[in-house]
C-alpha cells in the first residue's frame, strides 16, 4: 500500500515527482481555461477578483514543467473556510504555507501516491495586490531573448536539482527577481486592483 503524500518527506516526494521539462504545448492554455472555468464555478465567480494563467507554461516557446500555474486574487470578504473546502470538494490538495498562512493558500491537482495523474495545476490564491509572477510573465511574452536565457537556465538547474523542487525554485530566485524588477520599471502600474 502506498503512503499517502501528507505523510511523505521531501525526499520522498523529490524522487516521486522530479523536475521534468518539455517543449510548450498550445494546449496548456485551453487546460487552464477550462480549468478557469471549473475553479469559477466552484467557489463563486463573486469572491474572485481576477484569475490569471502565469509560469511558464503561459510563455509560448518557453520550455516548462507542465504544470499550470494559476493566480486567483480573492476579494476581501471571501470566507476562506468555505474557498478551501469548495476547491477540495473539486479535487486539489490543500497545501498548508506556514511561512504564509491564508490568504496565501495554494492548491494542486494531479498528484497521487503512484506519481504524477493528468494536467498538473497550482493554485496560489491571495488577496489583490501582490503581482510578481504576472509582470514576470508579461516581460517574458514582451521579451522573447528573455525567455530564451530563463529556459537556459531551467535546462541547466534541471540537471543539478532533477530531485529537489525547493532548491531548483531557490536557485532561480535571483534570475526571477532581477526580471520583475525590470518588468515593473516598463510595465508602470500595469496591475491594480480595480479590473480592467
Amino acid at each position: 500500500m502506498n503512503k499517502p503524500l501528507i505523510e511523505m518527506t521531501n525526499e520522498e516526494l523529490w524522487r516521486l515527482f522530479p523536475i521534468v521539462l518539455r517543449e510548450h504545448m498550445p494546449i496548456w492554455r485551453e487546460n487552464y481555461l477550462t480549468e478557469k472555468k471549473m475553479i469559477e464555478q466552484a467557489v463563486g465567480i463573486q469572491n474572485i477578483v481576477r484569475m490569471n494563467h502565469y509560469g511558464s507554461t503561459s510563455v509560448p516557446n518557453l520550455i516548462a514543467k507542465p504544470t499550470i500555474d494559476i493566480l486567483v486574487e480573492i476579494k476581501d470578504d471571501t470566507d476562506i473556510e468555505k474557498f478551501i473546502s469548495n476547491m477540495q470538494s473539486v479535487g486539489y490538495i490543500y497545501s498548508e504555507q506556514p511561512n504564509n498562512p491564508a490568504p496565501h493558500m495554494m492548491f494542486m491537482k494531479g498528484y497521487t501516491p503512484q506519481g504524477f495523474k493528468g494536467q498538473v495545476f497550482h493554485v496560489h490564491v491571495r488577496y489583490s495586490g501582490d503581482w510578481d509572477e504576472l509582470y514576470f510573465r508579461d516581460y517574458l511574452l514582451a521579451h522573447p531573448e528573455i525567455a530564451d536565457e530563463y529556459g537556459k537556465l531551467k535546462m541547466e538547474l534541471k540537471k543539478k536539482y532533477e530531485r529537489d523542487r525547493d532548491g531548483y525554485t531557490y536557485a532561480k530566485t535571483d534570475f526571477i527577481g532581477r526580471i520583475t524588477k525590470l518588468a515593473r520599471a516598463e510595465m508602470q502600474n500595469r496591475y491594480s486592483s480595480k479590473i480592467k
